[in-house]
């Protein structure tokens, strides 16, 4: 009997991008796709209902050379982190109707052919949309990037950048609940009044109204800076430099204000490591993936117990999704970026 086939409707990079990305970078287009494994194949194919807008996407846009991650491929659907259910499975640890979340592609079908990767989703009774952000690669970054990387303790201060962000958002959250004081900086009076009356931080200020961001800092922070949750790099990174304290830590999780740049910015202030002994470290999530179930295990209550608060920005079909990557990196979404492909 022949396989049935339906339309498949996918988000495709045009060719590679130089400088900022626009919509036209990126096609909608309509393919076909079968509804079934080919036999005796370990895949699973699977529904995507919700996939994920993330920073790092941008540089997959981009020719990369010796990067941890590949380029997208012109004329092929993009790929990042989607809820997914599966439809067919070849695979003997799936099962049709298994709900899902890890890379898939940006389209409403997708055949995965290394499922290994994929996390199965055993809580139902929270948003499945949470598991593209609060409970998926995001929470996991906020939460290896915060208490595997810096380490906190009570009482330290703490500043995160991009701070309304998928990532920011939680990591904000996390510090408050360690008994930390904490300051979030983001690019709009809405966000600013978002992190300080709904996440609770501390304070918070808008960085593009400040014209002197080491000033800005000596102000939120007067004797100085524990740990930095970097997110944005550049100017921002060289200011907190000189605000550090003695032996403080610096995450680094990404730096958005870099990536549309031909060429980086550089920072001045680098001997300020050496002065003050701090310890900068780069991570990636996945190399915390081991630890997910130990972050589901002290998450959950908290969602549960609405101790701790998250915000999406969800766009309606695939075919917004163009416009919702693109406005990520102006700074269009308020809280986590999700496109909506399909409501199971």
């Amino acid at each position: 009997m022949a396989a049935v086939e339906a339309s498949n409707k996918q988000v495709v990079l045009r060719d590679y991008v130089e400088g900022f990305p626009r919509e036209s970078d990126l096609l909608v287009t309509t393919g076909t796709v079968r509804l079934s494994v080919p036999e005796g194949s370990n895949a699973v194919l699977v529904k995507n209902l919700y996939l994920s807008c993330d920073p790092y996407m941008r540089n997959r846009m981009s020719k990369l050379v010796g990067s941890y991650i590949e380029s997208f491929k012109p004329g092929s659907p993009i790929a990042g982190y989607g809820v997914c259910k599966v439809i067919d499975s070849g695979h003997p640890n799936f099962k049709k109707g298994d709900l899902v979340w890890g890379i898939t592609g940006w389209e409403e079908y997708s055949l995965i052919t290394a499922p290994e990767t994929f996390f199965k989703i055993k809580h139902t009774d929270v948003p499945l949309s949470y598991y593209t952000g609060l409970l998926g690669m995001p929470g996991m970054t906020a939460y290896a990037g915060f208490f595997k990387v810096c380490s906190p303790k009570k009482g330290e201060t703490v500043f995160v950048s991009a701070a309304s962000g998928a990532v920011g958002q939680l990591v904000g959250q996390f510090a408050k609940s360690t008994g930390c004081y904490v300051v979030g900086s983001a690019g709009s009076k809405e966000k600013v009044e978002l992190l300080k009356n709904k996440f609770k931080f501390d304070d918070a200020f808008n960085y593009k109204e400040e014209p002197d961001l080491d000033a800005a800092l000596k102000r939120y922070f007067p004797d100085g800076i524990d740990i930095y949750f970097e997110n944005v790099g550049g100017k921002m990174l060289d200011a907190v430099l000189l605000n550090m304290k003695m032996h403080g830590r610096i995450a680094v999780c990404g730096m958005v204000s870099q990536y549309n740049l031909k060429q980086p910015e550089g920072i001045h202030n680098l001997f300020q490591i050496v002065v003050k002994r701090i310890r900068m470290e780069g991570f990636l999530v996945f190399e915390y993936y081991p630890q997910y179930p130990e972050y589901l295990e002290m998450v959950l209550p908290l969602i549960r117990e609405g101790k701790i608060v998250y915000v999406e920005d969800i766009a309606e079909g695939l075919t917004s999704g163009p416009a919702a990557l693109v406005g990520l990196f102006s700074g269009k979404n308020v809280g986590k970026q999700v496109v909506a492909v399909a409501r199971e």
